[in-house]
């Protein structure tokens, strides 16, 4: 996984595994990796991933069952494209639509290179 310098890595790590519930890749009750387990994978501190699964279980994302390890929510999907959702329109519209208005990028380019993307990355 490649970090970003202007976003902290535990909520990185955090929309890596959103992504992973929204895509149905970890499904509701479904235990996830442990805390050392995705730190290996993602080549972190655990402490870092430990802060991530606090957060996320904060937002009722993920829960732990003691001694076994955490899981995903029932409704953790809804909750993540909720939270997600409201993060996008607050903090990322507002600087794409600024992008769009100073490079005089047209809707209809817009909507033609969205199709693109989803054909080329979430169809099979």
């Amino acid at each position: 996984m490649d970090f970003r310098d202007n976003e902290a890595i535990y909520l990185q790590i955090a929309a890596y595994v959103s992504e992973n519930i929204t895509l149905e890749k970890w499904t509701a009750e479904e235990k996830i990796p442990s805390v050392r387990d995705l730190a290996v994978e993602l080549q972190v501190n655990p402490n870092t991933v430990a802060r991530t699964y606090d957060f996320l279980q904060n937002q009722e994302v993920i829960f732990n069952k003691r001694g076994i390890g955490y899981f995903v929510s029932s409704d953790a999907k809804t909750k993540v494209k909720s939270y997600r959702k409201e993060r996008f329109l607050q903090q990322e519209l507002p600087e794409f639509f600024k992008n769009i208005f100073l490079l005089e990028i047209g809707l209809d380019e817009i909507e033609k290179r969205y199709q693109e993307f989803k054909t080329q990355n979430y169809q099979a």
